[in-house]
């Protein structure tokens, strides 16, 4: 894998979020392509982003806005693979701000889409979210036409020279957004720990494991595929009691004093996470740490040959959620936590209590 990406300029997007800024770091430290290009809107993290990786002589980072489709094809020229990680990713901000998601999650899709067809770039991955499985929301319903046009754009085109591919994955725990943070600063205050629903079960992984996965299906990439990263499944639960068991003290709280309330569900939130619908299976093979699903419809003009060396099985009979799949156990979970270091005290101290609630 390294071999394949040690002669490769890459240009990441949204580079200075979980993902994107996790993933220039692996690229950097594990593969060493020949360049990275890192785009982004934000112009402060920008800046601290460039100064961290001053000792690389093969990066280059410049603002840019994957709405503005005539500088993505002025930066991917001489690009040879992308990952478009940039989106609005707020449920209840994209909720509120329906016209924006469309802009950047759809439009911004489409100008990835042109400015790499434009430049001949060699691979795109887009990566995707659990959300996008049977949308219940403006967020969700736009990462899945995302994954739509991304898969249209590799089955219309004539000479097939970009390949074009979706990776999905569910929770990454402990990035912005995450649930963790919100649990730590609660048990600091000493409770209540809020909790939306007992039942509640999610897909978990570490940042790490996440950006590992992105890179590993940039080798394996076929023309449309959708690619379903396997994950461990949690109750949301037992998350908030591994944590009062194993954080209260040492931020001076007796465990058995803070308690979990539970404040209901959000309008649109589920109480299991989908990472592959029903009708999906119908189109699916495993692999050893993927389901991969094939294109709806096969390319107008090129037929790809979906031959892969390490598949489990090629039929999946059951969707992919996380109601199906067995829990980690409060111990695996606990082994989990500490493996990726998430328990360690939270040095941001103005990170909110509160669950963002309308």
């Amino acid at each position: 894998m390294k071999n394949f990406l040690s002669q490769k300029r890459i240009l990441i997007t949204g580079a200075c979020g979980t993902v994107g800024s996790e993933l220039t770091k692996q690229l950097l430290e594990d593969h060493k392509p020949l360049e990275i290009v890192g785009i982004d809107n934000n112009e402060s993290e920008l800046f601290f982003l460039e100064q961290k990786y001053l000792k690389y002589g093969n990066t280059k980072f410049a603002i840019a806005d994957i709405r503005d489709c005539e500088k993505l094809t002025r930066m991917m020229q001489g690009i040879d693979i992308v990952f478009h990680t940039a989106a609005l990713k707020h449920v209840i901000l994209c909720e509120r701000n329906p016209f924006e998601a469309i802009q950047t999650n759809i439009l911004g899709v489409k100008n990835i889409i042109n400015a790499a067809s434009a430049c001949n770039v060699e691979r795109v991955i887009f990566t995707s979210t659990d959300k996008a499985v049977n949308p219940t929301n403006v967020m969700g319903t736009s990462k899945l036409m995302g994954e739509r046009i991304i898969t249209a754009a590799n089955s219309n085109q004539r000479d097939a020279t970009t390949i074009f591919a979706s990776t999905r994955f569910g929770n990454v725990l402990g990035s912005r957004g995450s649930v963790i943070p919100i649990f730590k600063e609660q048990i600091k205050k000493g409770g209540p720990v809020t909790l939306t629903d007992p039942e509640m079960t999610r897909f978990i992984m570490s940042i790490k494991d996440a950006v590992q996965l992105v890179i590993d299906s940039a080798k394996i990439a076929l023309g449309g595929f959708v690619f379903i990263t396997k994950m461990p499944v949690i109750r949301i639960k037992d998350l908030a009691q591994v944590m009062i068991e194993d954080l209260a003290q040492v931020l001076g709280h007796n465990p058995e004093d803070i308690d979990i309330k539970i404040i209901g569900t959000k309008p649109g939130e589920k109480l299991y996470e989908e990472l592959m619908s029903q009708e999906e299976t119908r189109r699916a093979l495993e692999l050893k740490n993927y389901f991969a699903v094939k294109p709806a419809f096969e390319s107008l003009y090129n037929k790809t040959g979906y031959i892969y060396d390490d598949i489990v099985s090629d039929t999946v009979s059951n969707p992919y959620n996380s109601a199906n799949e067995p829990a980690l156990t409060k111990k695996e979970l606990r082994n989990f936590l500490l493996t990726n270091k998430l328990l360690e005290e939270c040095k941001d101290t103005s990170h909110p209590d509160k669950r963002y609630w309308p």
